[in-house]
């Protein structure tokens, strides 16, 4: 699949780049934040990246998953443009219901391509990851919307991983 235009990496960045005193969910800190809600919650983007994040996609997967969070917005477009089934890992294991922590469509021995938006370390990705392999799921792929480094992370720990657009947090985005 050819990368994404140029056009789309820089119409997520304007629409999402933020910039200040910021505290990523990693906890460090940073001066360049990405609301992924403001790329997310538009549809001409969502549509757009959807289909960027669906050519992606291996042809060996039969299901897609996200973390739970602003993820699931793009999983469920991904899954719209694709036609395949999704699941949900929540960070905790539910406390009522069914108790399950992998929420929707993952049979044991499903082949699963993981979609996260943005990505600075990869940990929360991994953790999603992890609970899935210990559910029976194949994680054959990580997808990022936006790799800020997570990328490298999770290639370290074994994982195949891809994004739509890659920027390092000590290179600028091109917007000041």
């Amino acid at each position: 699949m050819p990368a994404p235009s140029s056009d789309l990496a820089h119409r997520l960045i304007e629409a999402s780049e933020l910039r200040g005193e910021f505290v990523l969910s990693s906890g460090k800190r940073s001066t360049v934040y990405f609301d992924k809600f403001l790329f997310l919650t538009r549809p001409d983007l969502l549509g757009e990246l959807a289909h960027e994040v669906a050519g992606l996609l291996p042809e060996r997967v039969d299901h897609l998953s996200a973390p739970e969070g602003a993820a699931t917005l793009l999983v469920a477009a991904v899954s719209l443009e694709t036609g395949l089934p999704v699941s949900v890992v929540r960070k905790e294991p539910k406390a009522y219901g069914t108790m399950s922590q992998v929420e929707g469509y993952a049979p044991e021995g499903a082949r699963t391509c993981l979609i996260e938006d943005v990505s600075t370390t990869g940990h929360q990705v991994r953790r999603a990851a992890e609970v899935l392999t210990g559910s029976g799921v194949t994680v054959e792929r990580i997808v990022l919307a936006i790799d800020r480094g997570g990328a490298d992370h999770l290639r370290e720990a074994g994982y195949d991983v891809e994004a739509v657009v890659v920027l390092r947090p000590d290179e600028p985005s091109g917007r000041r």
